[in-house]
């Protein structure tokens, strides 16, 4: 299961999907991320769908912060009418992060490692 702290043997192989959640594990509380750079940042430049796909594999109790990887515009991943949308909205309120109408300011809260 993917989480935050990856207690592994240095000697097995280190996935593309390993390093794409430990990426985004380095987000700080409060900023958000894009999956463009996401996919940047973990050595896939242009595969940001790669890393949506890998986001969404996720299991539930995951402790990797799913949930500050945004759309490259600042909105958040899901439709405004799912349940997804909610619980990512309410995560990232709860850390500050500022949405309006769904989108992120990036110029604000966007990540700069």
């Amino acid at each position: 299961m993917p989480s935050a702290s990856n207690s592994r043997n240095t000697d097995e192989p280190v996935t593309r999907e390993q390093i794409i959640w430990q990426v985004v594990c380095s987000i700080p509380s409060g900023r958000v991320a894009s999956y463009g750079q996401i996919a940047a940042l973990s050595g896939l430049p242009g595969l940001a769908r790669f890393v949506g796909r890998t986001m969404s594999q996720l299991p539930e109790n995951s402790d990797v912060p799913w949930y500050r990887v945004l759309r490259s515009d600042g909105r958040l991943a899901f439709p405004p009418e799912s349940e997804r949308f909610g619980t990512q909205q309410r995560l990232l309120l709860e850390e500050g992060v500022d949405i309006r109408r769904g989108r992120v300011p990036l110029g604000q809260f966007g990540w700069k490692p």
